[in-house]
């Protein structure tokens, strides 16, 4: 994970954190930096700090499910600068629903790799 992320700050429920992103095939890596609060066990919120739109907030929340976990994602991205910044909006959205998928994969992956030990 450093190759992904760097924390900068860590209290008892929250940090903060720097988040890589590459970018460019690889030739060039966009910065973030994010709040992070786990609500545990069933909650971690995301707030960006720095990054190329004003202001992104995500949730993921675990619930029970019958016998297993439902794991539940909230986003949004928002935006000044009217159309520009709608479409600039629109540009960064696509990788970070890029890197969410990532995310949930990996974890989906990891958590398969684990029930099945």
């Amino acid at each position: 994970m450093r190759e992904k992320l760097n924390v900068l700050e860590r209290g008892s429920d929250l940090v903060l954190a720097e988040h890589f992103t590459p970018i460019a095939g690889g030739r060039l890596t966009a910065v973030t930096v994010e709040t992070v609060r786990f609500t545990r066990p069933e909650r971690i919120d995301f707030r960006l700090v720095r990054g190329p739109v004003p202001q992104v907030t995500e949730s993921f929340v675990l619930g029970e499910h019958g016998s297993g976990t439902r794991l539940m994602y909230e986003g949004e991205l928002g935006t000044d600068l009217r159309r520009a910044g709608a479409w600039w909006g629109e540009k960064v959205a696509v990788r970070w629903e890029a890197a969410v998928a990532g995310s949930l994969a990996s974890a989906k992956e990891e958590t398969e790799r684990r029930a099945h030990r």
